[in-house]
């Protein structure tokens, strides 16, 4: 619970310091560079966006608790999982196999809009390492194979742990709009804001043997900080580029198919690069 406390403090300290930093370097932008006619974004303006992000985990650690067993795994080591460049990616029936990101805008004031969005990372432990444990497990079959306060897992049969089907990050933030850019058919917009959701995971987890567990499941929620740069074309085409860093917190993490009480905790810091395409609705400019 310390380190919950100690992350949600660095996280808001350093988003203060995002928005009044942004704010400056925006101004310092517009008063050094003529960049043409300054576009705000007026309120009623929508956009749609659909994209796709790599992403990165903090070490972690991971409690697991239920019948014969309350353990923890210290220090896990975890990567995303990218889908191999493939028509996966376009087609409209199998859009949700890669690692993707959607958003919906709607601008509440000049400027300023209200997010709801998905990202749907996705989270791999890492096989092949070993990590040390501490805790107790009254099978000794599977305490047997922890030696000198480490188990190895590269085997796979203690454990295997993914949210493969999405770490899926279900958010809502608010996003404030900077114009730095604006010619004929063509204006560049950067943002910053920040954002509160849950986690709703579809685990992949298989421990001590036991049948696999793979479902969807209310495990935590998340905070974010987010800065990004947008391109519109013609008014409505929008290309984003966009940076995301925050921390999870999943208390409630199913292991098991039936209803016992087995379940695994973890949280951690991530960060995610996201690119995309989007379409910009009612577009407003003054």
């Amino acid at each position: 619970m310390k380190k919950f406390f100690e992350l949600v403090f660095v996280f808001f300290v350093g988003l203060n310091f995002v928005f009044g930093q942004s704010n400056n370097a925006t101004q310092e932008i517009s008063d050094n560079y003529d960049f043409g006619n300054k576009q705000t974004l007026k309120k009623g303006t929508m956009f749609v966006f659909w994209g796709w992000n790599r992403a990165g985990f903090s070490k972690s650690d991971i409690h697991f608790k239920g019948n014969g067993y309350d353990f923890t795994l210290n220090n896990v080591v975890a990567h995303d999982r990218p889908s191999e460049l493939s028509m996966a990616y376009i087609d409209p029936s199998r859009l949700s196999i890669p690692q993707f990101n959607f958003r919906f805008a709607y601008f509440l004031k000049d400027n300023l809009a209200l997010v709801v969005a998905q990202d749907h990372m996705k989270y791999v432990m890492d096989q092949n390492q070993k990590v040390s444990i501490n805790g107790h497990i009254s099978d000794p079959v599977y305490a047997g194979m922890i030696h000198n306060g480490e188990v190895d897992m590269t085997d796979e049969q203690f454990l295997t742990f993914e949210h493969t089907d999405g770490l899926n990050y279900i958010n809502a933030g608010l996003e404030k709009y900077k114009n730095i850019l604006s010619k004929k058919n063509f204006d560049i917009f950067w943002a910053y804001g920040g954002g509160i959701g849950a986690l709703m995971p579809k685990s992949n987890v298989k421990l001590f043997g036991n049948e696999r567990s793979d479902r969807y499941h209310l495990a935590g929620f998340g905070l974010d900080a987010r800065a990004n740069i947008d391109l519109i074309f013609w008014d409505h085409l929008m290309a984003r580029v966009e940076g995301k860093f925050g921390y999870i917190n999943m208390p409630d993490i199913k292991t098991t198919l039936n209803n016992k009480p087995d379940k695994a905790s973890q949280d951690f810091v991530f960060y995610q690069v996201n690119f995309g395409i989007g379409y910009v609705f009612n577009r407003k400019l003054k």
